[in-house]
């Protein structure tokens, strides 16, 4: 084992929660050190891994895997990281790089609307947050200005501002455009708030439509965690990459005195620091406190009270798909331009789910060339199936809320191991009826919608199978007592005084938003409590 290394604060992982409060940190004077599990990587090596991979659906295929720091990938069979306990299967797509899983994003930058901080207080169900929307709102600001989020001034009667968006919208394509002019008598379709430029900002160009902002924007006008750790290094944050935390030291005072990282030769280091920021996913996070355990924590640590990794959320979706009848040549401009924002909340959040309705504006060219060969269409029968159904096919989805539910966990498999000898990731998951009633709500809806649009062929996912979004939530839920929550109102964990979790986990309740911006409003808002500002 090498020598200690001793810091004021350390930061554990580099994705974009992570690296932007250890910039602010720094920024302050404090001497930081940011662990990462995985590589660095370029974005050149990203994008021409992509323009060489035979899986332009898959979003994980250009980034480098390895045995060392793994993650979950399931394309074209599943790699196996994840240990399934049912009843429904759970797979997340994140990536272990630094900059972290933000590099293969949509960059959607929605805030929460103020009744999601309120959803046990107004609707009974799920719970309340420590913190009211007016204490987030200035963080989000701050947030946005560093992520250079554009965005509709419509957009505020949802989730309110005190400043206007850094940047206007990105401009509409003709797909977002024909959509919002035909569904206005009764839907109105919103550009979506992003972290894309529309204008150039902060030394990146504007948007320029390319069309595969998943898995990798190829000219950095979308904002992506890989900014944000070049941010913090350049702030006076030492980085390092490939150092796989194991484990957690305490005192008997209520401190974490020490940290064990394992580097990528299998040699094992610790660091000594006054301040430990927790800031990997809400699933490698309590995968470290968990191993963490001692003789007076068998059950990790953070967990006196059996709360770890408990109330796992993300947000099911189920979909349609229809060919409307106007060509409206998707693929032109970001891949999911716009959405419907009106029933993200309403008194029928007490018995039935919010969700957001997306559209997608990805290509369809090599889905409906694929079909249509699969149907035996051959010659011009087949070129013309190709240039209708392309101009054609639109798709739909919710993204829709999910309660916390205790049963929905992450913790340690009992059955697999890494290459490390460190246990994987294992899940207990299922949906309950305020899903189920929320997912035959948005059927309605879709076919509202697809009426509207002059549909024909509507096509909906399977019934009953749901896919997720990767907004992985809840599973250090911060609260307003250690019974019933990991965290406190600022992040800092109930049983150690110099214990903060920076990470999507914290949030108590999952809404109807993409997690990342609110979580790095909540960073930046635990880097204040940490440099004694609140």
């Amino acid at each position: 084992m090498s020598d200690s290394i001793s810091t004021d604060i350390v930061v554990i992982g580099s994705g974009v929660v992570g690296a932007l409060t250890a910039r602010k940190l720094a920024l302050a004077g404090r001497q930081v050190l940011m662990l990462e599990a995985g590589p660095r990587i370029k974005r050149d090596d990203i994008v021409t891994n992509f323009r060489h991979s035979a899986r332009k659906d898959d979003f994980i295929a250009p980034y480098p895997n390895s045995d060392i720091a793994p993650f979950p990938d399931y394309k074209p069979q599943d790699n196996g990281y994840l240990d399934q306990t049912g009843p429904h299967d759970y797979k997340p797509e994140y990536i272990r790089v630094v900059g972290g899983t933000s590099w293969h994003w949509a960059a959607q930058a929605w805030r929460l609307v103020p009744n999601d901080f309120r959803l046990k207080s107004q609707y009974g169900v799920g719970r309340d947050w420590p913190l009211s929307y007016a204490d987030l709102e200035p963080y989000y600001y701050e947030a946005e200005l560093l992520w250079g989020v554009s965005g509709p001034a419509e957009m505020a009667k949802y989730s309110p501002r005190q400043q206007p968006f850094p940047m206007p919208g990105v401009q509409k394509s003709y797909l977002e455009q024909r959509i919002t002019e035909r569904l206005a008598p009764k839907y109105e379709v919103l550009t979506n708030t992003t972290g894309r430029n529309s204008v150039p900002y902060d030394g990146r160009p504007q948007c320029c439509g390319n069309n595969n902002c998943m898995p990798i924007c190829p000219i950095d006008a979308q904002y992506h965690g890989g900014i944000a750790a070049d941010a913090a290094e350049k702030a006076g944050v030492k980085l390092v990459s490939q150092a796989v935390v194991y484990k957690l030291e305490h005192d008997s005072k209520g401190k974490i005195t020490a940290l064990h990282y394992y580097d990528w030769d299998k040699v094992s280091h610790r660091v000594e620091a006054q301040v430990f920021v927790m800031a990997a996913n809400a699933i490698e996070t309590p995968k470290i406190l968990f191993m963490s355990a001692d003789d007076k924590n068998p059950h990790g640590l953070c967990n006196n009270y059996d709360q770890l990794g408990r109330n796992l959320m993300d947000h099911p979706s189920n979909s349609a798909t229809f060919y409307v009848d106007e060509p409206l040549w998707p693929g032109r401009g970001p891949m999911s331009p716009s959405s419907i924002q009106q029933l993200r909340d309403g008194a029928f959040r007490a018995e039935s789910a919010a969700f957001r309705v997306d559209f997608s504006n990805s290509s369809q060219v090599a889905g409906v060339t694929a079909a249509a060969i699969k149907e035996g269409l051959t010659g011009t029968a087949l070129d013309d199936a190709i240039r209708f159904r392309a101009a054609r096919q639109l798709s739909v989805k919710n993204v829709m809320e999910q309660l916390p539910d205790r049963n929905n966990r992450t913790l340690l498999s009992t059955r697999k191991k890494d290459a490390l000898g460190l246990p994987v990731p294992a899940f207990s998951y299922s949906y309950d009826d305020y899903v189920e009633k929320g997912m035959q709500h948005s059927l309605a809806v879709y076919a509202d919608i697809a009426a509207m649009m002059g549909a024909k062929q509507v096509r909906y996912s399977t019934p009953g199978v749901y896919s997720n979004n990767q907004h992985i939530t809840g599973t250090l839920a911060m609260g307003f007592d250690e019974k019933t929550s990991v965290t406190d109102h600022v992040g800092k964990a109930w049983d150690f005084d110099n214990l903060y979790m920076v990470s999507t986990g914290v949030m108590p309740t999952v809404a109807t938003a993409n997690s990342t911006l609110t979580a790095c409003a909540l960073g930046l808002r635990t880097a204040d409590a940490i440099l004694g500002k609140l």
